[in-house]
């Protein structure tokens, strides 16, 4: 990494020029959420010292918590990568989210506040406007905050932490499997006949919404290998360190 890059990169950090190993973690989980990041990239612990410009032993610990998290996989004596789930565990983790996440929006429908509702339709919106303005990392930000939203709002703490777990391995498979070619996996009108479900408190009918919308979701795999080659500089320096100070608000 050039010195004049490297100085970008971190004069743009607001915690005294270095991250922590928390934001590190944050960085790199939404990267691979937003599937800039594909499974089995390749993540050495100098490029990463240098592009966050911390040491060795930062980066290691950010890396152990990426792991206990399912975002990274760590092997002795190797480079740590972005998980990369099997094709068997790809369907696994559908079938599992279908059903947690369809639990889940039973338990909602007819429970949520006024405000709640008006929070999560404004996130659709967004969704929404994301995709007809191409935006598409940004569109799966405000999908994942809608599932992450629901998954906090779950009246069952159990099945709502396993709806968090669920939605980052679901993620992580679609940035792997997602065929080539395809834009967006952007299902139109699928989040928002869901929060009419929600509003109306018609709880079957939320859980088959979610479970048809994961089921087209899947449909839109390609269940075979990819490339996983990738700069991280590219990546990181520029949607992960540019954004260091925020997530410490």
């Amino acid at each position: 990494m050039s010195s004049v890059l490297q100085q970008e990169v971190l004069t743009k950090f607001k915690v005294g020029g270095r991250a922590s190993d928390q934001q590190i973690v944050d960085k790199v989980r939404k990267a691979v959420l937003t599937q800039s990041l594909p499974p089995g990239t390749r993540l050495p612990e100098v490029t990463l010292g240098e592009i966050f410009g911390v040491s060795r032993s930062v980066v290691r610990k950010a890396l152990t918590r990426l792991d206990a998290e399912y975002v990274v996989t760590q092997t002795p004596n190797q480079v740590a990568r972005v998980r990369a789930p099997s094709i068997e565990e790809t369907r696994e983790t559908f079938a599992a989210r279908r059903l947690v996440e369809g639990e889940v929006v039973a338990l909602l429908a007819g429970h949520l506040k006024t405000a709640q509702l008006e929070t999560l339709e404004k996130v659709v919106e967004m969704e929404r406007q994301a995709h007809a303005s191409r935006e598409e990392p940004v569109r799966i930000e405000h999908s994942l905050a809608l599932h992450h939203a629901l998954a906090e709002l779950s009246p069952n703490r159990v099945l709502g932490k396993m709806l968090t777990d669920l939605i980052l391995r679901t993620s992580i498979v679609i940035a792997l499997y997602k065929r080539d070619g395809l834009a967006s996996c952007y299902l139109e009108g699928d989040h928002a006949k869901l929060l009419a479900h929600l509003r109306a408190g018609e709880s079957e009918a939320a859980r088959r919404s979610v479970a048809d919308h994961l089921q087209a979701l899947e449909g839109l795999m390609d269940l075979g290998a990819r490339d996983a080659r990738i700069d991280l500089m590219s990546i990181l320096g520029r949607t992960g360190a540019a954004s260091l100070g925020k997530s410490t608000n």
